[in-house]
């Protein structure tokens, strides 16, 4: 599949970087608080981080109706859509803290699944205008806004946190502003629609071909991997480190050390794709990740913590970055709708797998939070393998068995 760049490339990136940043900030911020403030909503705190895997859920249940509503309206319409489910998802969070609710409050987190879905989709309309050498590049510098929104999140948490009587409450006011700002944005993005299939244009392979075909079975299965097992740490982190003694300031530290890493390495992900084939820098990723879980299981340290979790970032970065390129170059636009929806069905369906157990593993697999944290990161083990083997099975076939 060979494309040229569009002459607005550049500035669709551009754009779709401030969108990560602004709106973008919004993840870290609830990522911090949600299982904290699902704590002390709940009554039974295996249900702690309910509130997230509610978030990821209504990411899943709306990526293949989002994505087929981008092919038919385009991707501006979808943005704002996803803009406005977060923005709504806030109110009623907001609302459900103040009445103290929690079934409230796990609607509005479902809500804000919609705009999580919607930001899944940044990453591929990086891809529609750029040429197949852009591609690449436009991928991992979208991502790289998410650095932004690292440094943004985590910090409004602490301005907001206890800025009312009701704890968090603030935090999801800011949630509230962040998506209002952040949809102007798509006012000024600049991707044709895919063209109309006509009777004799070829409507491309159906869901079965696609997801039969090597190359894209084994960027999804990685996708979802590498996103469920970050995922599934990064959730109970807050838990276990405050759990282990710490002050939730600093579980907001070891956050935002954690998006950091996450998507810092995006400014030449790229690039590393380029150099060394997109094979390689998710079988790194898969490393690092692996890497990620050995470093927590040796204590609970403020440094393990702090290391683990870095690990963990910059493993999903190489991980989820060169699986969206691989996935990316192995579909035809009018395939786009179809394939990119059914991805993040499931990737997030993996992803609400990984956020339910999270909670269960971190506060009823043992009687204390440190063997919580370790039964979290144990359960790394057979996804990596799932994952690396899959990879290796793809790497060893012959190159025209690919397609």
């Amino acid at each position: 599949m060979t494309q040229t760049t569009h002459p607005n490339a550049t500035r669709n990136v551009t754009l779709l970087v401030l969108a990560q940043a602004i709106l973008g900030a919004q993840m870290p911020i609830i990522f911090t608080i949600g299982g904290l403030a699902g704590q002390s909503l709940a009554s039974n705190l295996c249900f702690a981080t309910l509130p997230i895997t509610l978030i990821v859920l209504g990411s899943m249940i709306t990526a293949t109706p989002l994505s087929a509503f981008m092919q038919r309206y385009g991707r501006r319409a979808g943005f704002a859509v996803g803009a406005f489910g977060g923005a709504l998802g806030g109110v009623i969070g907001a609302w459900g803290l103040y009445q103290a609710s929690f079934p409230i409050f796990l609607l509005g987190s479902f809500l804000t699944g919609i705009y999580m879905s919607a930001q899944g989709f940044y990453r591929f309309a990086a891809a529609d205008t750029a040429s197949d050498e852009f591609r690449p590049k436009a991928i991992s510098y979208v991502m790289a806004g998410g650095l932004a929104s690292a440094i943004i999140g985590p910090q409004l948490v602490k301005l907001t946190s206890d800025a009312y009587v009701i704890p968090f409450l603030g935090s999801y006011i800011a949630v509230i502003a962040l998506n209002v700002v952040g949809s102007l944005l798509f006012v000024f993005l600049d991707i044709p629609k895919p063209e109309a299939p006509t009777e004799t244009s070829s409507k491309g392979r159906t869901r079965w071909e696609l997801l039969t075909t090597p190359r894209i079975a084994v960027s999804v299965i990685c996708a979802m991997v590498s996103y469920a097992l970050m995922n599934l740490v990064m959730t109970s982190t807050p838990l276990a480190v405050v759990g282990c003694g710490f002050e939730s300031d600093t579980a907001a530290d070891v956050v935002t050390a954690h998006v950091l890493a996450m998507f810092a390495p995006s400014f030449f992900t790229g690039h590393l794709i380029a150099r060394f084939g997109v094979e390689r820098i998710v079988a790194a990723g898969l490393l690092i990740l692996t890497g990620a879980g050995a470093v927590a299981l040796q204590g609970v340290e403020l440094e393990n913590f702090f290391i683990a979790l870095i690990l963990l970032g910059l493993g999903w970065n190489f991980g989820f970055i060169g699986a969206t390129t691989m996935l990316a170059s192995a579909h035809e636009p009018n395939e786009r709708g179809r394939m990119q929806g059914m991805n993040d069905l499931i990737v997030f369906g993996g992803v609400t797998v990984a956020s339910l157990s999270s909670g269960g593993l971190m506060n009823c697999s043992g009687g204390t939070a440190v063997e919580g944290w370790n039964a979290v990161n144990m359960a790394m083990a057979p996804f990596l393998m799932l994952a690396g083997g899959s990879l290796i099975w793809l790497m060893l076939r012959p190159k025209d068995q690919l397609a």
